[in-house]
């Protein structure tokens, strides 16, 4: 099946110059690790969040996030205290096990130095670049850009804009690897093609 879903990528693939990938979901099979952190932090401070509301709002910012979650849960998270709990969570019990998806990591690594790289996540930097040294694809990325880097992040097309300027690569010649609808969505703001890797069949 891996196999297989790596020939869909490299067919769907070809002809671009550059390759955008995300992080968490997408190189990374750690979304139930981080929906986990949510739970536990909220459940920490006497509260229970439907997880649905993490799995829909994947790859928005933390911070928007908990902001979404304050919205829809009539609770008064502090944004910036909450996302501070949910990273030391995720840093010190989760991100050494993090698994690639490996049809994703696979056709990056066939393309490293072939075609331009990089990654656009929502998650912060600290995060995000431990997350690609476990998979052991840190030396492979070109760009990364994180969480609080651009004004604007997904579902806006100010991450994958900057991404693209930074590689020196018109966007219409970069594709988007994703798992998300915030993703796609900035995507397509962007002028940029994507695929969803979790809708692959």
């Amino acid at each position: 099946m891996e196999d297989s879903k790596l020939e869909i990528l490299t067919r769907i693939s070809a002809g671009f110059k550059a390759y955008l990938y995300d992080c968490d979901g997408t190189l990374a099979d750690n979304m139930a690790a981080h929906k986990e952190t949510y739970l536990q932090v909220a459940a920490a401070k006497g509260r229970t969040i439907d997880g649905g509301i993490i799995d829909e709002l994947a790859g928005w910012p933390v911070l928007k996030v908990i902001e979404e979650i304050n919205h829809r849960h009539g609770t008064d998270f502090d944004p910036n205290e909450f996302k501070a709990l949910k990273y030391r969570l995720f840093m010190e019990q989760y991100i050494d096990h993090t698994l690639p998806v490996e049809h994703v990591v696979a056709h990056l690594k066939a393309n490293a130095k072939k075609k331009r790289i990089g990654v656009v996540s929502g998650s912060g930097r600290e995060a995000v670049e431990k997350t690609l040294d476990v998979l052991g694809i840190a030396p492979l990325i070109e760009v990364t850009v994180c969480a609080g880097e651009t004004e604007r992040g997904k579902p806006y097309p100010d991450p994958f804009l900057k991404a693209a300027k930074l590689l020196g690569v018109e966007p219409a010649d970069c594709l988007v690897f994703e798992d998300g609808e915030a993703g796609v969505r900035a995507a397509e703001a962007a002028g940029m093609k994507w695929v969803r890797i979790d809708q692959l069949v």
